[in-house]
Parts: C-alpha cells; structure tokens; sequence
C-alpha cells in the first residue's frame, strides 16, 4: 500500500469516527436534522465553505485558472463572496427565526402552503442529487488516477464514506466533518502553493515570468486569456461571463439549500452574522491562493492533460510524497464534504418535505424515532440512486456542477428574498414564480446540452430564469390577494426577539464585520503590491525590449 493509499484510507476512517461520535448525541429530529441548532461560530463558517468548496474548486476551476482564466475565476469569486453578506443579512438571519427543520418547510409556514414546500423539496431532490452525482464523479476520478483502483471501486468507496457518516449523524456529524474538512484541505493548498511558487522561483520572478508567457499570452492580464481559441473572444466577453456567473453564484450562496440550511444550526443569529463574515474572507483568501498556485503551475509544466488534474499533478509529482497524500485528501475532503451535505439535505427533502414523514417538531425520543428512520432511509435510497447514475451515466462533471448550483438561484433566489421584503407576493406568485424559474433554467440547459443552442453570454439561463421568476411573480401576484396569516408570519419574522439585542454579543458581531473590512483593504493592498504592480511592471519592460529590438 503506496503513501497515496493509505493518506486515503486513514482520512476516511477519521471522518467515519467523528460521524459516529457526533451519530451518539442524536436523540430526536432537531438534533438531526439541524444540529440541536446550538452550533458556534466556527462550526458554521466551516460547514458553509467546505460545503461549497466542492472537487470543482481543486479541480474544474483550478483547471480553468492553469488554463489562463485565473482572473475571471477571481472576479467571479469576489461576487460569490458578497452573497455570504447578502443572505445572512437578508434572508439567513430571518430563516433562523423560523425555526424551521429545512428551507422548504420554511416556505410552506411562510406562505401556508403545502404545495410550496413540496416544489422546493422536489427541486432540492433534482438538483442537489444532480450535484452530488458530479461531486461523486469527481471524487472517485481522484482516487483511481492516485491509487490505480478500480473506477467502479473508487464509486462504491466514495458512496460509502459519505453516506455512513451522514447516515448515521446526520446535520450534527456533517457540520464537525466539515470543519475538520474545511481546516485540512485549507492548510494544505496554502502550503502546496508555497511549494509551487518556489519552484517556479519565488512570487515575483514568477509573476514576471507569467505576465511575459508567450505560450499563453495575457495569462494574468485582468482578463486572462481571451481570443478566437477560447471561449470568451474578447475581454468584454470575459467580464460579462465572470460577473453574470459571479452574481448567480451568489444568488446561490445567499439562499440555496446548501448554504442557507447551515443557519438554521447557529446558535443565535449573531452566530449567522459572524460566520457569514468569516466564510467571505476564508472563501477569498483560498481561491486567490489556488488560482494562482494553479496558474503558475504553468512555468514547472506547461503541458499537464486534462488540465483538471493540474493539483493531482502537484501532488504527485511536485510536493514530497507526505505532503502530495495530505493535498489529495485535502482535494477529497472537499468533495466529502459537500456530498455529506448534499446527501442529507437531499434526504431530508424527501423524507420532511415530499412525503412528509416527519412531525415537525423536536419531539420527544419516543415520537421521533419513527421518523428518523424514515430520513435515514431516504438518505439511503438517494444514495443507492447515485451510485447506480454514476455506474451507467458517461461522467459530465463540469456541466453539473454549473447546472445544479446556479439552479437554485433561477428558482429560489427571487421567492426567497421576497419571502422576508415584499409585502404584496402572493402564494400562487411565489409558486409560479418558482416553477417558472425552475422551467426556464432547465429547459435552456437542455436544449444547450442538445446542441440545439448556443446561448450568448447575455442570455445565460442563469439570468433568464431570474428574471422569469421575477416577472411570473409580479405578474400572477396582482391577480390575487396575500392573506392574513402570510401577513401574520410576516410580521413575527420581522420581530426580533429580545435575547438577540444583548450588548455584549452586539459588540462581539460588530467586530467580526470590522475584521471584514479590514480584511478586505488588506486584501487588496496585498494585491495592488504583489499583482497588479509588479505585473504592469514586467510587461512595461517587455514592451520596451521589443521595441528596442525592432529599432
């Protein structure tokens, strides 16, 4: 058994123990499906990034970046980010009140609609299993080029480590998973990047070597690489694409299922201020560290195919054998642990909120043990779904994945804000709303994948589907009327309960945004200093070489 090996099969075993530790202290429904909702600050910040960082960020965009579009990727993450600010702010927070079990339950009580929440279960259902589909591809495609396993054993491995954990644990065992996760494949990238950037002989050599790379021209101009052989033609097109994409993302980080269900785990809301804070600037810091690395991979080898694999490559080739084992689980640990997230959100919607085979409420051990069967064997059945779809299915990870996510903000993002803002959305506008959406974003997804169309960039589905949902909303809600009791859950919502106002945890929040900000003029100073400077330098100098040796 090679380092890669065995890295592999302790990184498992590990989250397996912690899952069964945390598996221990579940008694009733609260405590599986949302924590017993006393989770800190840490343990939230965690499970929202490591739930996010998905194989796609070490790998799709990572791949993107050593392609030339580190700088579109960066753009588009600074959007991402703001989405963490926007939904906790404006829906997160609100969503805690509730007290809900899921998000689709919260919509059922705010609009009293039990058609409502069965929609939004039906389309965690279709595109969380879709997402988690793409994270198990992308999982076990690291295993057998690291291992030389089977690729129907890596499968059935992945499957197995996510869902025993989950399965047993539920929320409580994902959210200290998670963060175990989030702290590992975080050290790790930071120090793999400190590998790479030597090799390619420290920051600024490299950032002079990259700004003049004839092989890829314009790799780090602020629009990377645009032109006839790539997608984006020109570097207006580029800044379309990066921030449409970057806004949809955030749309999805602000509300979607994924990220949104985490606070309904915090402790309080302060706990969702303070961790929406943290998870922007940790997202920040870790795709500003990867998409570089990534990129000045570029000067150690120029030629690693497929370019996805470019940090498999690091691991393997560059780092000493201990250090690539730890990246590779650091690379798997977050494909782990948005599966586990995926898994139980996708169980919880069919058990909760399709069939509604739960009551509700924290219950007693007594009445919810029925229950927490019922969820443990939906958990089960979606998982056995997966594992039969990536057996038959030709693997489309990249698709997926900008499938899946974005299609929470097409179909939620307009119900969900309005949810808590607007005064005159009716029931029958939220569903058409969120039906249209849904319709919209699928169907133009479809006909691409067909070959039927090619959609500009200004007509991504992403944004069509907003606007649908928007426009359905606005239009069948003036045909109808809001009734009392949608008035009635309005309106405690916006009641701020009292505990919430304590002077000290004031304070304490206030500083976690002051941290923020700070963070962020850190940030780009550090970039103005050791990017933009030094590369408007290297090309400068380049400029007047060539054109000393034209004369």
């Amino acid at each position: 058994m090679n380092s890669f090996q065995l890295g592999i099969i302790v990184s498992l075993l590990c989250y397996l123990a912690i899952g069964w530790y945390a598996g221990r202290r579940v008694k009733h429904l609260e405590d599986f499906f949302v924590a017993g909702r006393n989770a800190p600050t840490i343990l939230i910040l965690g499970t929202l990034v490591a739930s996010f960082m998905s194989t796609n960020a070490f790998m799709g965009e990572a791949g993107m970046s050593y392609m030339g579009h580190a700088p579109l990727v960066i753009i588009m993450t600074c959007f991402n980010c703001v989405g963490y600010i926007v939904g906790a702010v404006f829906f997160g927070r609100y969503l805690r009140r509730s007290r809900a079990l899921t998000v689709p339950a919260f919509f059922r009580a705010r609009f009293d609609s039990r058609r409502i929440q069965s929609l939004a279960g039906v389309s965690i259902v279709v595109g969380l299993t879709a997402y988690l589909l793409a994270v198990t591809w992308g999982m076990a495609l690291i295993i057998t080029e690291v291992t030389g396993f089977d690729e129907t054993v890596a499968i059935l491995m992945v499957w197995a480590s996510y869902t025993l954990f989950t399965l047993y644990s539920g929320s409580r065992g994902v959210i200290l998973t998670d963060t175990a996760m989030f702290l590992l494949f975080s050290g790790i990238i930071v120090v793999a990047s400190l590998f790479i950037v030597d090799a390619a002989g420290g920051w600024f050599h490299a950032i002079q070597s990259l700004a003049t790379y004839t092989e890829k021209p314009d790799l780090i101009a602020w629009h990377g690489r645009v032109g006839p052989e790539v997608y984006w033609k020109t570097p207006l097109d580029g800044l379309f694409w990066a921030t449409i994409l970057g806004v949809a993302w955030g749309i999805v980080v602000a509300v979607s299922p994924w990220q949104s269900s985490r606070y309904l785990m915090a402790s309080n809301e302060h706990v969702v201020i303070r961790s929406a804070c943290g998870a922007l600037i940790a997202m920040l810091l870790l795709y500003l560290v990867t998409n570089f690395a990534a990129t000045a991979v570029n000067l150690i080898n120029p030629n690693i195919e497929p370019p996805e694999s470019t940090m498999i490559w690091v691991a393997m080739n560059l780092l000493p054998t201990a250090l690539g084992a730890i990246l590779i689980c650091g690379v798997l640990a977050a494909g782990l642990s948005s599966a586990s997230t995926f898994l139980s959100l996708v169980g919880f919607s069919v058990s909760h909120d399709i069939l509604e085979n739960t009551d509700g409420g924290a219950g007693q051990s007594s009445a919810g043990q029925p229950n927490l069967r019922a969820a443990r064997l939906a958990m089960l059945m979606v998982g056995g779904s997966v594992i039969a779809l990536a057996l038959l299915l030709p693997r489309n990870i990249y698709w997926l994945t900008h499938f899946a996510g974005p299609l929470f903000a097409s179909s939620w993002g307009v119900v969900a804000f309005m949810s808590i803002w607007s005064q005159s959305m009716t029931e029958s506008g939220a569903f058409w709303g969120m039906v249209a959406g849904f319709v919209v974003n699928v169907g133009m997804n479809a006909m691409s994948l067909a070959g039927l169309v090619t959609w500009p960039v200004l007509a991504d589905p992403i944004l069509i589907g907003v606007i649908s949902s928007y426009v359905v909303i606005r239009w069948v809600s003036t045909r109808g009327h809001v009734t009392q009791n949608e008035v009635d859950y309005r309106t405690l919502l916006h009641h701020m309960p009292a505990s919430e106002t304590e002077p000290q945890a004031v304070r304490q929040t206030l500083v976690w945004a002051k941290v923020m900000v700070v963070g962020g003029v850190v940030i780009a100073a550090s970039l103005a200093f050791f990017y933009a400077l030094p590369y408007q330098a290297a090309v400068q100098t380049s400029v007047t070489a060539t054109a000393g040796a034209l004369k």
